[in-house]
């Protein structure tokens, strides 16, 4: 049975065993940037696959233009994919396009700045050694070689190396599909006109761009008013094919908690998690479907997703490192921090990582102060007051 209280690394540890490993399938290239390779790949060809030529020049024999400047009969033209390449004959040349393949009989290439160009006779001025501008069967990849590892993360020189190998699709953990929730009767879609007493709806924005951002998939599901029933219709709805639902608001002491009526006794449990902001949290799962409820004041969905969220889905791609990287800096200004918990500050540190400017106060709904800051300043549990200039733990956004 969960307990009731959390300090951050132990709700850390429940939500990432909260969502397993994604199923491994093939994915075309062009849909695997940024996600993890799930198996080691081998080259199924050479790379190159035949020796060619690194220049526009003349295939020639370095003992013909030894001699240089000297003129030779042009005695063939080789574009870039011929194949019907006549073998090299002593005492001529053959004009020669980079990436074309070298003609049996050449040891070298004469770039084409060092000749006067011609395409009858051309006219040598500079002698070469053998093998200059050749690129050799095999340099790069032997047929056989293991090219990438499992657990790559897929950029764009990886998708190039595997599309060079010949590969159309590469075997990767699955993106993730997320239902992203927002709840409130006083919550109107940006855009729309704003009624008396109610707000634009933020954190569905913003929790579903941070869910691409490492290479899910989110789905907005629409604005549910608090309405228990209707909620639970919304995620019936819904949650076949999911791999999580993320639910904003609703969870805190109040007397209309819509998401905690809904989903008390359904297989989640509300818990506090000793942070600020983003103390009352949720986690587990519905008819099999893993789910974390955030609190609803924007910072706090946003910090929540940083900490808890963001990582397990990372691990669940098959990451290695799935947390943001850490610095220290010295605070340019005092800070507070409430007993009995770990408070996430917003801050911009410099170029340096020597200061951090605090950015904003500590409540959960400065929005703007996010967006502003490049990363978070930790003041751990049992610390209650910082000096202005002490040094701080920072976790970088940027």
């Amino acid at each position: 049975m969960p307990k009731r209280s959390y300090t951050a690394e132990e709700y850390r540890d429940e939500v990432a065993a909260l969502l397993p490993p994604l199923p491994v399938t093939p994915l075309p290239l062009a849909d695997c940037l940024g996600l993890v390779l799930a198996e080691d790949v081998v080259a199924g060809v050479s790379l190159p696959p035949f020796d060619n030529s690194a220049m526009d020049g003349y295939a020639v024999r370095a003992a013909d233009v030894a001699a240089a400047p000297v003129t030779l009969p042009v005695a063939d033209d080789i574009p870039a994919g011929r194949v019907d390449v006549r073998p090299l004959e002593p005492g001529t040349v053959h004009r020669i396009m980079t990436g074309a393949p070298l003609p049996p009989g050449a040891d070298s290439i004469v770039q084409v700045e060092l000749t006067d160009a011609g395409t009858t006779n051309v006219l040598v001025n500079e002698a070469v050694v053998a093998g200059k501008h050749i690129r050799r069967a095999g340099e790069d990849v032997v047929v056989g070689d293991t090219v990438l590892r499992a657990g790559t993360v897929l950029g764009p020189p990886q998708l190039g190396l595997a599309a060079a190998v010949g590969l159309g699709t590469l075997p990767v953990r699955r993106p993730p599909r997320v239902l992203v929730l927002s709840t409130g009767s006083e919550l109107v879609a940006a855009g729309e006109p704003l009624p008396p007493g109610h707000i634009y709806e933020s954190n569905s924005v913003l929790i579903a761009a941070a869910v691409r951002e490492i290479g899910g998939h989110a789905t907005v599901l629409r604005f549910v008013p608090d309405d228990v029933d209707k909620f639970r219709a919304v995620i019936a709805e819904h949650a076949p094919g999911a791999d999580l639902l993320i639910t904003s608001g609703g969870v805190s002491a109040g007397a209309y908690e819509v998401v905690k009526d809904a989903l008390t006794g359904q297989g989640v449990e509300f818990v506090r998690v000793s942070i600020q902001p983003g103390g009352p949290q949720g986690f587990g799962s519905v008819d099999g479907l893993p789910v974390l409820t955030l609190p609803g004041n924007p910072v706090s969905a946003a910090l929540s997703f940083e900490l808890f969220i963001r990582p397990a889905l990372l691990g669940a791609l098959g990451h290695g490192v799935v947390s943001r990287p850490r610095a220290k800096a010295r605070t340019t200004a005092a800070m507070s921090s409430p007993e009995g918990r770990t408070q996430y500050r917003r801050g911009r540190h410099d170029d340096g990582m020597v200061a951090v400017v605090p950015v904003g106060g500590p409540g959960s709904h400065l929005l703007s102060s996010f967006a502003a800051s490049n990363c978070l300043i930790e003041i751990p549990l049992g610390v209650a007051e910082v000096a202005e200039g002490a040094e701080v733990d920072l976790i970088l956004l940027d």
